[in-house]
């Protein structure tokens, strides 16, 4: 007992002190845990990665996954933008960042300074080099003001599908890895994605929709100190035991359920998920990538130097290519600055690297050589996606998501609410209009749902495709009353902005009323629109005031 302590103890102390004196030089935390393991493991063996210590540390793996779940994955996000150009720039990034390390760490084109690993294995490898890190994005973006610029708003976008994409590849492989199959017929595949999406809906019902509301009756009726703090991390166990008996890698049910919980409202997150944060960021987290630093060496120099260049320099070139044909292709405006976007690497990525060395698909010599390369990623990025935004804003169009990700919300509009957006002015139609009269006097660009209101109250909403899909002939014999969606969600003016953007989500919206809440009373409408007029107006509220030798004042912290 008294020897694990030992080594736990001086781990945590020292990944600590490293971190404060790496943020002095602007350096991230990941770096200062990793190089602290390296420090006390490989260069004075002062620490070991006995199987007792590792019990302990792989736990953090758990938390890590939980973590990146809960802040980076958005999936009603990444459904309301599938069709959108975003989309398409990041699917192309990711498909052919893919290809390129598929051809260097497999055996399928019998190269002889690759990795030859099977097609699995190898599978599992290149979409760890795939990814884009949505963590070091928002640390950038938090750091240099750019949440509230209209181009970050397109990056976070591209970036948050693009790791989606690369972990969705990711997650499949490993979880084949862990089943130790190998075996990709096509009905091995459907019941391994049977099995993924099964675990994911459970874990979404459990955590989205039974746990915020156990939580809340169970303090009101045991009243115990920390009950939300032991559920969570009692349900996160659970999770991973269960995807673990599915033959799903534990680390893939961490990441699922952080995600169902991603999407709980802001106040249940605030209430229920600090003192997990506090133990993640001061105990769980520090000691995984610490971990991670026991196993770093040199051992890749033994490695032929036509394999170390090809490793190091041909899945990056193919990541780069990737993202710049993929911003191209998709016609976004400032497409250098989207790719180095979309180039952020390192966090995840680390994380995922001692996931395959631990179930033995690489050696140390191959994780020392990635994680040394994913050190340079987290050094050089920031500051080279900070260069990019910054030259681009000048020319820069803004040409934004049809949908604000839940996630970009949560960091940039945390301290908005609904009444700061909300439009009490406008007039709307009513439901004996004909749909033609409709689409030609109430239709305005970039708006596809709209309210109907009878006599000041809201009995619908009209989808303008829906209409333009159909005849003139059929529209104008066909009033809005027959055409209207009538099972819509409501807001208050006080509710955060994030909450309300969620429930238009979910229910495919983009438009949604705000009634009082006492009386009921209709006040106003919110739209998708004039939540992107509000990222382009703070935008250019904040270079006003720097025209004036001003500073925007800041309310809150996005990381």
């Amino acid at each position: 007992m008294i020897d694990a302590l030992l080594p736990l103890g001086l781990l945590i102390v020292v990944c600590k002190i490293f971190e404060g004196l790496f943020n002095r030089f602007g350096l991230n935390s990941i770096v200062a845990y990793t190089i602290t393991g390296t420090l006390l493991g490989p260069i004075t063996n002062i620490v070991e990665p006995t199987p007792e210590l590792q019990t302990f540390l792989g736990i953090g793996i758990f938390v890590f996954f939980f973590l990146v779940g809960l802040d980076e994955i958005d999936i009603p996000s990444f459904v309301a933008t599938i069709r959108g150009r975003f989309f398409v720039a990041a699917t192309v990034s990711v498909l052919i960042s893919l290809i390129v390390a598929l051809v260097f760490t497999s055996n399928l084109f019998n190269i002889s300074f690759a990795l030859n690993l099977n097609f699995t294995e190898a599978l599992a490898l290149a979409g760890i080099l795939s990814l884009s890190s949505l963590g070091l994005v928002a640390k950038v973006f938090a750091d240099k003001g750019h949440f509230k610029q209209p181009i970050g708003l397109e990056i976070f976008t591209t970036v948050i599908i693009a790791e989606l994409i690369a972990l969705l590849v990711v997650g499949f492989s490993i979880s084949e890895i862990g089943a130790q199959t190998y075996d990709l017929s096509f009905y091995s595949v459907l019941l391994l994605l049977i099995q993924m999406a099964s675990f994911a809906v459970v874990a979404w019902f459990i955590s989205a929709r039974l746990l915020p509301h156990a939580i809340v009756f169970l303090q009101k009726v045991l009243n115990v100190p920390e009950l939300s703090f032991g559920l969570l991390i009692g349900g996160l166990f659970l999770m991973v035991v269960g995807a673990e008996y599915l033959h799903l890698h534990g680390s893939i049910g961490a990441l699922l359920f952080g995600t169902a919980l991603s999407s709980m409202p802001r106040q249940v997150h605030e209430d229920v998920l600090p003192g997990l944060r506090s133990a993640a960021e001061g105990l769980f987290v520090p000691l995984f990538f610490a971990s991670a630093g026991l196993h770093l060496d040199l051992s890749f120099l033994t490695l032929p130097i036509a394999t170390i260049a090809t490793l190091v320099v041909f899945p990056s070139l193919g990541k780069f290519a990737g993202a710049v044909i993929g911003t191209y292709m998709a016609r976004l405006d400032n497409p250098f600055a989207q790719a180095t976007g979309l180039m952020a690497k390192g966090v995840a990525e680390i994380a995922l690297l001692l996931v395959l060395f631990e179930n033995g698909v690489i050696g140390k010599d191959v994780f020392s050589l990635f994680v040394l390369m994913m050190f340079g990623y987290i050094v050089l990025m920031p500051q080279a996606i900070d260069l990019a935004i910054t030259r681009a804003k000048k020319t820069h169009r803004a040409k934004l998501p049809t949908a604000i990700p839940l996630s970009y919300a949560r960091r940039a509009m945390r301290d908005i609410t609904v009444n700061h957006v909300m439009d009490s002015t406008r007039t709307y139609p009513n439901s004996a209009l004909s749909a033609e009269d409709f689409i030609n006097d109430w239709s305005v660009p970039n708006q596809r749902d709209y309210l109907v209101v009878d006599r000041g109250e809201v009995v619908g909403i009209v989808s303008l495709p829906r209409l333009q899909a159909m005849s003139s002939r059929l529209r104008a014999n066909l009033s809005l009353s027959t055409v209207l969606r009538t099972d819509f969600p409501q807001a208050q003016p006080d509710e955060p902005i994030e909450d309300v953007l969620k429930r238009m989500t979910d229910h495919s919206l983009s438009v949604i009323p705000i009634t009082d809440g006492n009386t009921g009373v209709f006040l106003g409408s919110v739209t998708s629109e004039n939540v992107l007029e509000l990222a382009v107006l703070m935008d250019e509220i904040a270079e006003e005031l720097q025209n004036r030798g001003e500073n925007i004042p800041e309310t809150h912290n996005p990381i």
